[in-house]
Protein backbone atom coordinates (compact mmCIF):
# COMPACT_ATOMS: atom_id res chain seq x y z
CA UNK A 1 0.00 0.00 0.00
CA UNK A 2 2.70 2.49 0.97
CA UNK A 3 5.38 1.35 -1.52
CA UNK A 4 7.41 4.25 -2.82
CA UNK A 5 7.72 2.71 -6.31
CA UNK A 6 4.66 0.61 -7.14
CA UNK A 7 2.31 1.04 -4.19
CA UNK A 8 -0.74 3.21 -3.70
CA UNK A 9 1.51 5.93 -2.28
CA UNK A 10 3.42 6.16 -5.57
CA UNK A 11 0.23 6.32 -7.63
CA UNK A 12 -1.15 9.19 -5.56
CA UNK A 13 2.16 11.10 -5.66
CA UNK A 14 2.20 10.83 -9.46
CA UNK A 15 -1.09 12.73 -9.65
CA UNK A 16 -0.44 15.02 -6.68
CA UNK A 17 3.29 15.61 -5.97
CA UNK A 18 2.54 17.73 -2.88
CA UNK A 19 0.50 15.05 -1.12
CA UNK A 20 1.87 13.86 2.23
CA UNK A 21 2.06 10.29 3.43
CA UNK A 22 1.24 10.09 7.14
CA UNK A 23 1.12 6.55 8.50
CA UNK A 24 -1.70 5.79 10.91
CA UNK A 25 -0.29 6.39 14.40
CA UNK A 26 -2.46 3.66 15.90
CA UNK A 27 -0.87 1.20 13.47
CA UNK A 28 2.56 2.65 14.29
CA UNK A 29 2.02 1.78 17.94
CA UNK A 30 0.72 -1.71 17.22
CA UNK A 31 3.66 -2.39 14.88
CA UNK A 32 6.03 -1.20 17.61
CA UNK A 33 4.55 -3.69 20.08
CA UNK A 34 4.81 -6.56 17.63
CA UNK A 35 8.36 -5.64 16.60
CA UNK A 36 9.43 -5.41 20.25
CA UNK A 37 7.98 -8.84 21.01
CA UNK A 38 9.99 -10.32 18.16
CA UNK A 39 13.26 -8.68 19.14
CA UNK A 40 13.27 -9.94 22.76
CA UNK A 41 13.48 -13.73 22.52
CA UNK A 42 11.79 -14.44 25.84
CA UNK A 43 8.86 -12.16 25.01
CA UNK A 44 8.57 -13.60 21.51
CA UNK A 45 8.45 -17.14 22.93
CA UNK A 46 5.88 -16.01 25.49
CA UNK A 47 3.44 -14.83 22.80
CA UNK A 48 4.01 -18.02 20.82
CA UNK A 49 3.30 -20.13 23.91
CA UNK A 50 0.32 -18.02 24.95
CA UNK A 51 -1.23 -18.44 21.52
CA UNK A 52 -0.63 -22.20 21.73
CA UNK A 53 -2.31 -22.41 25.16
CA UNK A 54 -5.33 -20.41 23.99
CA UNK A 55 -5.71 -22.65 20.91
CA UNK A 56 -5.61 -25.81 23.03
CA UNK A 57 -8.20 -24.55 25.52
CA UNK A 58 -10.49 -22.99 22.88
CA UNK A 59 -10.32 -25.88 20.40
CA UNK A 60 -13.95 -26.89 20.98
CA UNK A 61 -17.15 -25.54 22.46
CA UNK A 62 -17.03 -28.28 25.10
CA UNK A 63 -13.68 -27.01 26.40
CA UNK A 64 -14.90 -23.43 26.28
CA UNK A 65 -18.01 -24.35 28.31
CA UNK A 66 -15.77 -26.16 30.79
CA UNK A 67 -13.56 -23.07 31.02
CA UNK A 68 -16.53 -20.84 31.82
CA UNK A 69 -17.86 -23.32 34.39
CA UNK A 70 -14.48 -23.50 36.14
CA UNK A 71 -14.23 -19.71 36.23
CA UNK A 72 -17.76 -19.44 37.65
CA UNK A 73 -16.90 -21.93 40.39
CA UNK A 74 -13.66 -20.06 41.13
CA UNK A 75 -15.51 -16.75 41.49
CA UNK A 76 -18.12 -18.32 43.79
CA UNK A 77 -15.38 -19.84 45.96
CA UNK A 78 -13.46 -16.56 46.27
CA UNK A 79 -16.67 -14.66 47.13
CA UNK A 80 -17.42 -17.20 49.84
CA UNK A 81 -13.92 -16.73 51.29
CA UNK A 82 -14.31 -12.95 51.17
CA UNK A 83 -11.53 -12.45 48.62
CA UNK A 84 -13.82 -10.77 46.07
CA UNK A 85 -16.29 -7.93 46.45
CA UNK A 86 -19.78 -8.27 45.05
CA UNK A 87 -21.79 -5.62 43.24
CA UNK A 88 -23.43 -4.68 39.97
CA UNK A 89 -21.13 -5.24 37.00
CA UNK A 90 -18.40 -6.92 39.04
CA UNK A 91 -16.90 -10.40 38.60
CA UNK A 92 -17.96 -10.78 34.97
CA UNK A 93 -17.03 -14.06 33.31
CA UNK A 94 -15.11 -13.61 30.08
CA UNK A 95 -13.20 -15.91 27.75
CA UNK A 96 -9.73 -16.22 26.26
CA UNK A 97 -8.93 -13.89 23.37
CA UNK A 98 -6.42 -14.49 20.62
CA UNK A 99 -3.88 -11.78 19.76
CA UNK A 100 -3.54 -10.40 16.23
CA UNK A 101 -0.66 -8.38 14.80
CA UNK A 102 -2.96 -6.03 12.87
CA UNK A 103 -5.67 -5.59 15.50
CA UNK A 104 -5.03 -2.72 17.86
CA UNK A 105 -4.98 -3.63 21.58
CA UNK A 106 -5.49 -7.33 20.78
CA UNK A 107 -2.26 -8.37 22.54
CA UNK A 108 -3.21 -6.46 25.67
CA UNK A 109 -6.72 -7.94 25.72
CA UNK A 110 -5.30 -11.43 25.20
CA UNK A 111 -2.90 -11.01 28.13
CA UNK A 112 -5.64 -9.62 30.36
CA UNK A 113 -7.98 -12.50 29.55
CA UNK A 114 -5.27 -15.11 30.17
CA UNK A 115 -4.33 -13.48 33.48
CA UNK A 116 -7.98 -13.31 34.56
CA UNK A 117 -8.77 -16.87 33.46
CA UNK A 118 -5.45 -18.37 34.60
CA UNK A 119 -6.82 -20.76 37.23
CA UNK A 120 -9.73 -21.91 35.05
CA UNK A 121 -7.36 -22.42 32.10
CA UNK A 122 -5.08 -24.67 34.18
CA UNK A 123 -8.06 -26.74 35.31
CA UNK A 124 -9.22 -27.25 31.70
CA UNK A 125 -5.73 -28.28 30.61
CA UNK A 126 -5.48 -30.82 33.45
CA UNK A 127 -8.89 -32.18 32.55
CA UNK A 128 -7.83 -32.68 28.93
CA UNK A 129 -4.53 -34.30 29.97
CA UNK A 130 -6.33 -36.85 32.17
CA UNK A 131 -9.24 -37.49 29.81
CA UNK A 132 -8.77 -40.95 28.30
CA UNK A 133 -11.56 -40.27 25.83
CA UNK A 134 -9.47 -37.51 24.24
CA UNK A 135 -6.99 -38.31 21.51
CA UNK A 136 -3.33 -38.83 22.33
CA UNK A 137 -2.49 -35.66 20.39
CA UNK A 138 -4.90 -33.58 22.49
CA UNK A 139 -3.55 -35.04 25.72
CA UNK A 140 0.02 -34.39 24.57
CA UNK A 141 -0.77 -30.77 23.70
CA UNK A 142 -2.47 -30.30 27.07
CA UNK A 143 0.53 -31.70 28.98
CA UNK A 144 2.89 -29.43 27.06
CA UNK A 145 0.64 -26.41 27.69
CA UNK A 146 0.52 -27.20 31.45
CA UNK A 147 4.32 -27.30 31.65
CA UNK A 148 4.49 -23.90 29.95
CA UNK A 149 1.74 -22.10 31.85
CA UNK A 150 2.84 -23.43 35.26
CA UNK A 151 6.38 -22.05 34.91
CA UNK A 152 7.78 -18.98 36.64
CA UNK A 153 9.16 -17.71 33.33
CA UNK A 154 5.70 -17.63 31.70
CA UNK A 155 4.03 -15.94 34.70
CA UNK A 156 6.79 -13.33 34.97
CA UNK A 157 6.55 -12.24 31.33
CA UNK A 158 2.73 -12.38 31.53
CA UNK A 159 2.76 -9.75 34.30
CA UNK A 160 5.57 -7.75 32.70
CA UNK A 161 3.80 -7.38 29.37
CA UNK A 162 0.56 -6.54 31.17
CA UNK A 163 2.35 -3.64 32.89
CA UNK A 164 3.91 -2.41 29.65
CA UNK A 165 0.78 -2.69 27.54
CA UNK A 166 -1.38 -1.07 30.20
CA UNK A 167 0.68 2.08 29.56
CA UNK A 168 0.72 1.86 25.77
CA UNK A 169 -2.93 0.80 25.44
CA UNK A 170 -4.15 4.25 26.55
CA UNK A 171 -2.33 5.79 23.60
CA UNK A 172 -3.50 3.02 21.28
CA UNK A 173 -7.16 3.52 22.20
CA UNK A 174 -6.96 7.31 22.03
CA UNK A 175 -5.38 7.27 18.57
CA UNK A 176 -8.49 5.57 17.22
CA UNK A 177 -10.85 8.39 18.20
CA UNK A 178 -12.36 10.61 15.55
CA UNK A 179 -11.79 13.95 17.29
CA UNK A 180 -8.07 13.53 18.02
CA UNK A 181 -5.86 16.38 16.76
CA UNK A 182 -2.14 16.60 16.16
CA UNK A 183 -1.16 18.34 19.40
CA UNK A 184 -2.91 15.79 21.61
CA UNK A 185 -1.41 12.92 19.62
CA UNK A 186 2.14 14.19 20.11
CA UNK A 187 1.51 14.85 23.82
CA UNK A 188 0.26 11.28 24.30
CA UNK A 189 3.33 9.84 22.61
CA UNK A 190 5.56 11.88 24.94
CA UNK A 191 3.69 10.85 28.11
CA UNK A 192 3.79 7.19 27.06
CA UNK A 193 7.57 7.34 26.75
CA UNK A 194 7.86 9.03 30.16
CA UNK A 195 5.70 6.40 31.86
CA UNK A 196 7.70 3.58 30.30
CA UNK A 197 10.85 5.22 31.64
CA UNK A 198 9.32 5.39 35.14
CA UNK A 199 8.36 1.73 34.93
CA UNK A 200 11.95 0.82 34.11
CA UNK A 201 13.32 2.85 37.02
CA UNK A 202 10.80 2.07 39.77
CA UNK A 203 8.71 -0.88 38.58
CA UNK A 204 10.98 -3.86 39.24
CA UNK A 205 10.29 -4.46 42.96
CA UNK A 206 6.46 -4.13 42.74
CA UNK A 207 6.45 -6.41 39.69
CA UNK A 208 8.54 -9.09 41.39
CA UNK A 209 6.32 -9.05 44.49
CA UNK A 210 3.20 -9.33 42.34
CA UNK A 211 4.64 -12.27 40.40
CA UNK A 212 5.72 -14.10 43.56
CA UNK A 213 2.29 -13.60 45.14
CA UNK A 214 0.63 -14.91 41.96
CA UNK A 215 2.88 -17.98 41.93
CA UNK A 216 2.10 -18.77 45.58
CA UNK A 217 -1.63 -18.50 44.89
CA UNK A 218 -1.47 -20.93 41.94
CA UNK A 219 1.19 -23.24 43.47
CA UNK A 220 3.90 -22.44 40.93
CA UNK A 221 7.52 -23.11 41.90
CA UNK A 222 9.58 -19.95 42.45
CA UNK A 223 13.24 -20.41 41.54
CA UNK A 224 16.10 -19.25 43.74
CA UNK A 225 16.86 -15.83 42.28
CA UNK A 226 20.42 -15.92 43.64
CA UNK A 227 21.26 -19.20 41.94
CA UNK A 228 23.26 -19.45 38.73
CA UNK A 229 21.17 -19.06 35.59
CA UNK A 230 21.74 -21.66 32.89
CA UNK A 231 21.36 -20.23 29.40
CA UNK A 232 20.67 -23.07 26.99
CA UNK A 233 21.76 -20.92 24.04
CA UNK A 234 25.32 -20.79 25.37
CA UNK A 235 27.87 -23.54 25.91
CA UNK A 236 28.27 -24.69 29.52
CA UNK A 237 32.03 -24.75 29.06
CA UNK A 238 32.02 -20.96 29.24
CA UNK A 239 32.25 -19.50 32.73
CA UNK A 240 29.08 -17.49 33.13
CA UNK A 241 28.16 -16.33 36.63
CA UNK A 242 24.86 -14.74 35.62
CA UNK A 243 22.25 -15.18 38.36
CA UNK A 244 18.56 -15.82 37.82
CA UNK A 245 17.79 -12.41 39.31
CA UNK A 246 20.13 -10.69 36.85
CA UNK A 247 18.58 -12.60 33.94
CA UNK A 248 15.01 -11.58 34.70
CA UNK A 249 15.85 -8.01 35.65
CA UNK A 250 18.54 -7.10 33.11
CA UNK A 251 17.93 -9.47 30.21
CA UNK A 252 14.12 -9.54 30.28
CA UNK A 253 12.65 -6.64 32.27
CA UNK A 254 15.05 -3.90 31.19
CA UNK A 255 15.51 -5.14 27.63
CA UNK A 256 11.75 -5.50 27.03
CA UNK A 257 11.10 -1.92 28.15
CA UNK A 258 14.17 -0.60 26.32
CA UNK A 259 13.02 -2.28 23.13
CA UNK A 260 9.63 -0.63 23.49
CA UNK A 261 11.33 2.74 23.88
CA UNK A 262 13.55 2.12 20.85
CA UNK A 263 10.58 1.17 18.69
CA UNK A 264 8.52 4.15 19.86
CA UNK A 265 11.42 6.53 19.26
CA UNK A 266 11.99 5.01 15.84
CA UNK A 267 8.38 5.02 14.67
CA UNK A 268 7.46 8.30 16.37
CA UNK A 269 10.86 9.91 15.95
CA UNK A 270 11.67 13.51 15.04
CA UNK A 271 12.18 12.74 11.36
CA UNK A 272 8.87 10.91 10.93
CA UNK A 273 6.88 13.52 12.87
CA UNK A 274 8.67 16.61 11.59
CA UNK A 275 5.58 17.93 9.87
CA UNK A 276 3.41 17.21 12.92
CA UNK A 277 5.93 18.81 15.26
CA UNK A 278 6.02 21.98 13.18
CA UNK A 279 2.23 22.02 13.23
CA UNK A 280 2.40 22.20 17.02
CA UNK A 281 3.99 25.63 16.70
CA UNK A 282 0.78 26.99 15.15
CA UNK A 283 -1.05 27.32 18.47
CA UNK A 284 -0.46 30.91 19.67
CA UNK A 285 -1.44 30.04 23.26
CA UNK A 286 1.56 27.74 23.70
CA UNK A 287 5.21 28.62 24.17
CA UNK A 288 6.02 26.53 21.09
CA UNK A 289 4.46 29.20 18.84
CA UNK A 290 7.30 30.34 16.62
CA UNK A 291 6.97 32.54 13.53
CA UNK A 292 10.20 31.30 11.96
CA UNK A 293 9.19 27.63 12.36
CA UNK A 294 5.80 28.33 10.83
CA UNK A 295 7.37 30.07 7.84
CA UNK A 296 9.73 27.12 7.44
CA UNK A 297 6.73 24.80 7.50
CA UNK A 298 5.03 26.75 4.72
CA UNK A 299 8.10 27.12 2.54
CA UNK A 300 9.14 23.48 2.85
CA UNK A 301 5.81 21.64 2.80
CA UNK A 302 3.31 23.95 1.09
CA UNK A 303 5.19 25.62 -1.81
CA UNK A 304 2.23 25.19 -4.18
CA UNK A 305 -0.31 26.68 -1.76
CA UNK A 306 1.51 29.92 -0.92
CA UNK A 307 3.31 32.22 -3.30
CA UNK A 308 6.31 34.27 -2.16
CA UNK A 309 4.09 37.31 -1.72
CA UNK A 310 1.54 35.32 0.31
CA UNK A 311 4.30 33.92 2.53
CA UNK A 312 5.36 37.50 3.25
CA UNK A 313 1.77 38.39 4.18
CA UNK A 314 1.63 35.31 6.43
CA UNK A 315 4.79 36.36 8.26
CA UNK A 316 3.34 39.81 8.95
CA UNK A 317 -0.03 38.43 10.08
CA UNK A 318 1.32 35.87 12.57
CA UNK A 319 2.38 38.33 15.36
CA UNK A 320 -1.03 40.04 15.23
CA UNK A 321 -2.73 36.64 15.19
CA UNK A 322 -0.85 35.55 18.31
CA UNK A 323 -1.82 38.63 20.35
CA UNK A 324 -5.40 38.62 19.11
CA UNK A 325 -6.05 34.98 20.01
CA UNK A 326 -4.48 35.27 23.47
CA UNK A 327 -6.67 38.30 24.29
CA UNK A 328 -9.92 37.21 22.65
CA UNK A 329 -12.38 35.67 25.19
CA UNK A 330 -13.70 33.03 22.78
CA UNK A 331 -10.60 32.12 20.79
CA UNK A 332 -8.28 31.66 23.76
CA UNK A 333 -10.52 28.92 25.16
CA UNK A 334 -10.52 26.80 21.97
CA UNK A 335 -9.41 23.27 22.92
CA UNK A 336 -7.78 22.38 19.57
CA UNK A 337 -6.55 23.81 16.28
CA UNK A 338 -9.75 22.65 14.58
CA UNK A 339 -11.87 24.56 17.10
CA UNK A 340 -9.60 27.57 16.73
CA UNK A 341 -10.16 27.52 12.95
CA UNK A 342 -13.93 27.37 13.49
CA UNK A 343 -13.66 30.24 15.97
CA UNK A 344 -11.84 32.40 13.42
CA UNK A 345 -14.69 31.84 10.97
CA UNK A 346 -17.44 32.56 13.49
CA UNK A 347 -15.82 35.74 14.76
CA UNK A 348 -15.10 37.01 11.24
CA UNK A 349 -11.35 37.07 11.82
CA UNK A 350 -10.73 34.51 9.07
CA UNK A 351 -10.84 37.37 6.56
CA UNK A 352 -8.44 39.46 8.64
CA UNK A 353 -5.92 36.63 8.96
CA UNK A 354 -6.60 35.03 5.58
CA UNK A 355 -3.14 33.47 5.19
CA UNK A 356 -3.19 32.07 8.74
CA UNK A 357 -6.68 30.69 8.17
CA UNK A 358 -5.54 28.97 4.97
CA UNK A 359 -2.57 27.38 6.74
CA UNK A 360 -4.74 26.20 9.64
CA UNK A 361 -7.18 24.58 7.23
CA UNK A 362 -4.34 22.75 5.52
CA UNK A 363 -2.86 21.56 8.80
CA UNK A 364 -6.06 20.24 10.40
CA UNK A 365 -6.67 18.01 7.36
CA UNK A 366 -3.51 16.01 8.16
CA UNK A 367 -4.69 12.55 9.32
CA UNK A 368 -3.38 11.44 12.70
CA UNK A 369 -5.17 8.11 12.47
CA UNK A 370 -6.96 6.13 9.75
CA UNK A 371 -9.40 4.58 12.22
CA UNK A 372 -12.34 6.51 10.73
CA UNK A 373 -11.44 5.37 7.22
CA UNK A 374 -11.11 1.77 8.34
CA UNK A 375 -14.53 1.94 9.98
CA UNK A 376 -15.92 3.20 6.66
CA UNK A 377 -14.52 0.15 4.86
CA UNK A 378 -16.02 -2.09 7.54
CA UNK A 379 -19.38 -0.39 7.06
CA UNK A 380 -19.12 -0.99 3.31
CA UNK A 381 -19.17 -4.75 3.95
CA UNK A 382 -22.50 -4.32 5.71
CA UNK A 383 -23.97 -2.08 3.01
CA UNK A 384 -22.80 -3.85 -0.15
CA UNK A 385 -23.43 -7.53 0.52
CA UNK A 386 -23.60 -10.55 -1.79
CA UNK A 387 -27.29 -9.85 -2.40
CA UNK A 388 -26.52 -6.22 -3.28
CA UNK A 389 -23.57 -6.86 -5.57
CA UNK A 390 -25.21 -4.96 -8.48
CA UNK A 391 -25.43 -1.73 -6.47
CA UNK A 392 -24.14 1.21 -8.53
CA UNK A 393 -21.32 3.49 -7.42
CA UNK A 394 -23.50 6.58 -7.07
CA UNK A 395 -26.10 4.82 -4.94
CA UNK A 396 -23.37 3.15 -2.86
CA UNK A 397 -21.66 6.51 -2.32
CA UNK A 398 -24.87 8.19 -1.17
CA UNK A 399 -25.82 5.22 1.00
CA UNK A 400 -22.38 5.22 2.66
CA UNK A 401 -22.57 8.94 3.45
CA UNK A 402 -25.87 8.44 5.28
CA UNK A 403 -24.71 5.23 6.99
CA UNK A 404 -21.38 6.59 8.22
CA UNK A 405 -22.73 10.03 9.19
CA UNK A 406 -25.51 8.62 11.35
CA UNK A 407 -25.30 11.53 13.79
CA UNK A 408 -25.92 14.04 11.00
CA UNK A 409 -28.57 11.92 9.25
CA UNK A 410 -30.52 11.54 12.52
CA UNK A 411 -31.07 15.32 12.59
CA UNK A 412 -32.80 15.31 9.18
CA UNK A 413 -36.57 14.90 9.49
CA UNK A 414 -38.85 13.11 7.06
CA UNK A 415 -40.64 16.38 6.25
CA UNK A 416 -37.37 17.98 5.21
CA UNK A 417 -36.67 15.10 2.83
CA UNK A 418 -40.17 15.30 1.36
CA UNK A 419 -39.91 19.07 0.91
CA UNK A 420 -36.59 18.64 -0.86
CA UNK A 421 -38.07 16.31 -3.49
CA UNK A 422 -41.53 17.90 -3.57
CA UNK A 423 -42.37 19.55 -6.88
CA UNK A 424 -45.93 20.46 -5.94
CA UNK A 425 -48.08 17.52 -6.98
CA UNK A 426 -45.70 14.76 -5.86
CA UNK A 427 -46.18 15.31 -2.13
CA UNK A 428 -49.31 13.14 -2.08
CA UNK A 429 -47.28 10.21 -3.37
CA UNK A 430 -45.12 10.12 -0.20
CA UNK A 431 -46.47 8.02 2.63
CA UNK A 432 -44.91 8.13 6.09
CA UNK A 433 -44.84 4.82 7.94
CA UNK A 434 -44.45 4.86 11.71
CA UNK A 435 -41.80 2.39 12.82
Amino acid sequence: MRGEWNGLKALILNDCPYAYYVHCMAHHLQLALVAASREVHDVHNFFQNANFIINVVSASTKRNDELLANKSAEIAREIELGELDTGKGQNQIGTLQRPGDTRCSSHFKSIQSLQKMFGATVEVLRSIANDRAASKYSRGDAVGAIKIIMSFDFVFILHLMEKIMKITDVLCQTLQKKSLDILNALDLVSTTKVLLGKLREDGWDPLLQEVQSFCLKHEIDIPDLNSRYVDVTKSRNKHDNTTTLHHYKADVFNVAIDQQMVELNDRFGVQNTELLTLCASLDPRHDSFDVSNICTLVEKNYPADFSSQERAHLESQLPHFQLDVCNHPELKSSPSLADLTIGLFKTGKAATYSMVDRLLRLVITLPVSTATTERAFSAMKLVKTRLRNRMGDDFLRHYMVVYIGKEIAAKITSDEIINLFDTGSRRAEFKLIDM
